[in-house]
């Protein structure tokens, strides 16, 4: 059996690391900051998986997130996926040369799926994790958004999973905007209706406040790996605690064997 994962999901902007609220960006702190906050040597061990999405909305300096995604790589020995911006091979290329283990993609995913396919033919469909992020409207339909939620699909959540599972991708990574920061718990209930439709490893993202979302995302056995991105719930031993209770909770997670650094 697979084991599943506990994954720590990082949003930049213009230099800055940021809270994201239903897609509102407040600005945290810089690499200083999160490096005092957030020991990466000692916080890999509480996490499988580092994800680090550049989400600017006034114009991308890809090459400055590129650097700050190299050094945040060499901090840290557990996989690390990236992502934001990319929309040809070459970007790609950049990301996996910059130490991305993985990269995150969304708009291509519809709009230049032959980019997906030439990027699996050289680093494979596992380095390759499909990005969705989707919100519930008034109607309680779950309606698909891209290029940061700014602009929406007019196809259904689930016909999206259901062409994403054609696609040569390694995962998919499940994103809520409506419960985005609000540390209220995940979606369970859209996850639990679209259970079926996932043929690929799931990650689900948005609403995690707490140990016992991250246990109730995890719970789901359809479910693979639940994310976070709340830089403030969890800062100083908030992941580390995070972990210990999933442990203790008999989840099938690695368990790292921690040494003095």
């Amino acid at each position: 059996m697979a084991k599943k994962r506990l994954i720590f999901t990082l949003h930049y902007s213009s230099e800055f690391f940021c809270l994201s609220r239903n897609f509102r960006l407040q600005k945290v702190g810089d690499l200083n900051w999160l490096d005092k906050n957030y020991n990466f040597p000692k916080i890999a061990f509480s996490i499988d998986e580092l994800v680090v999405l550049d989400v600017s909305r006034d114009g991308r300096d890809t090459p400055k997130f590129l650097e700050i995604l190299k050094m945040l790589a060499k901090e840290i020995f557990v996989p690390v996926a990236a992502g934001g911006g990319i929309r040809k091979f070459e970007d790609a290329k950049l990301f996996f040369e910059s130490g991305a283990d993985k990269i995150v993609v969304n708009e291509i995913l519809s709009e230049d799926p032959d980019v997906v396919r030439s990027i699996a033919e050289v680093y494979g469909a596992q380095s390759i994790v499909a990005s969705v992020d989707y919100k519930i409207n008034d109607n309680g339909i779950a309606e698909v958004f891209i290029e940061n939620g700014t602009k929406k699909k007019e196809t259904s959540l689930e016909d999206h999973i259901r062409y994403i599972n054609t696609l040569p991708i390694g995962e998919i990574y499940l994103h809520s905007m409506r419960q985005d920061g609000t540390g209220q718990g995940y979606d369970i209930k859209t996850y639990s209706e679209l259970a079926k439709q996932f043929e690929k490893p799931l990650i689900i993202s948005g609403g995690a406040g707490n140990r016992y979302h991250l246990e109730e995302g995890l719970s789901l056995n359809f479910v693979d790996a639940v994310s976070t991105a709340n830089l403030f719930n969890f800062i100083g031993n908030g992941l580390p605690s995070a972990r210990e209770h999933l442990l203790e909770k008999n989840f099938n997670i690695p368990k790292f064997i921690q040494t003095n650094l």
